[in-house]
């Protein structure tokens, strides 16, 4: 398919989209060196100073890198997502699973690193779950993030508290359908606190082990007993 000329305006965007639909339809494979500026500022009617905005913007979807004095090649012919773009469109599975793997660390390293005042949030907020059992599934959910976001920040560990920050939307959303679906709280509002006291007792005790355990046991059946 060859390449056309783009109508007046925006073009940039315009001729970004043409090169984006060449390279993902396979006219440039990866690895292939695009044509210079001049060719394709000739082949999409417009100046060399437009191809070059439009090649930046390849390069920061990662489908382009410029190779100094070599060109610019090919480097993928689907553009990278950002994080919180994939997790907006992930599977709420996938977001569980993730969440399991930080979590349970998390809640090895806060038994090791909690201070006094992380043992003090992380029992306010257990009191912010109990206090929400007599409240709608959105808002118990709230609290229940809460709660993990406390024991997240006692294993004061930034890029975990980042990790966790990011998925809390998806999983939010997904928490509160599991609710919906379910009816849980119907018999017991205030749905696995025996869990979550246990793990403020195991985390002030500095028990690495028991507090990444009792957490695993809760993720893997959310809401569960």
């Amino acid at each position: 398919m060859p390449l056309g000329p783009v109508r007046p305006s925006p073009l940039v965007e315009q001729a970004t989209e043409q090169l984006r639909e060449q390279i993902a339809a396979g006219h440039w494979p990866v690895g292939t060196k695009l044509p210079g500026e001049t060719t394709l500022a000739k082949e999409l009617g417009v100046g060399r100073s437009t191809v070059r905005e439009a090649l930046r913007a390849l390069a920061g979807a990662g489908l382009v890198r410029a190779r100094q004095g070599a060109g610019v090649y090919v480097t993928a012919t689907e553009a990278v997502q950002d994080w919180p773009t994939r997790l907006r469109r992930a599977a709420v599975t996938d977001v569980y699973e993730v969440r399991m793997a930080v979590e349970v660390h998390a809640a090895r390293l806060a038994a090791r690193r909690r201070t006094a005042e992380d043992v003090a949030a992380m029992t306010r907020a257990l009191g912010g779950r109990r206090a929400a059992s007599t409240a709608s599934d959105a808002d118990f959910v709230d609290a229940d993030i809460t709660f993990h976001a406390a024991v997240v920040a006692a294993a004061h560990n930034p890029v975990l508290a980042d990790l966790f920050r990011e998925f809390t939307p998806v999983l939010r959303e997904g928490l509160i359908e599991l609710l919906t679906l379910t009816d849980l709280r119907a018999t017991d509002p205030n749905t696995a606190d025996e869990a979550h006291a246990a793990l403020v007792r195991a985390v002030t005790d500095g028990d690495a082990e028991g507090a990444a355990e009792i957490l695993r046991g809760e993720l893997e059946d959310p809401f569960g007993g």
